[in-house]
């Protein structure tokens, strides 16, 4: 669980460096914004994947793009101070955060063994 906030945490540095239309107030407000999104995606996301697997499988896995960008929307709605502009910026930083963790986590991965 600290692995995952520490690397959601980081994704989310680099999405608010890189990707238009999200914005965090503080630091702080991007480890609150880190906790809650990881937190919604332990709990929330397996039952969202769950329940669109008939789309998911149609679009060949790229609705879950859009799952994870409800995702950030969500947390940004729950997160005073970590706000997103619309959904191509949901979107957007979705792309990227899962980019980001899938290197970071890579990395981590290969140094671990």
């Amino acid at each position: 669980m600290i692995r995952r906030l520490v690397v959601t945490f980081f994704g989310l540095l680099v999405v608010l460096q890189v990707g238009p239309g999200i914005h965090s107030d503080s630091v702080v407000h991007t480890v609150v914004a880190a906790l809650v999104l990881s937190l919604i995606n332990l709990t929330f996301k397996p039952v969202l994947l769950l329940l669109t697997l008939p789309v998911n499988l149609l679009s060949l896995g790229l609705f879950t793009l859009v799952i994870n960008g409800f995702c950030l929307g969500i947390t940004a709605w729950l997160v005073d101070g970590f706000r997103l502009t619309g959904v191509g910026s949901a979107l957007l930083g979705a792309l990227l955060l899962s980019l980001v963790t899938l290197i970071v986590n890579a990395l981590l991965t290969r140094e671990s063994q």
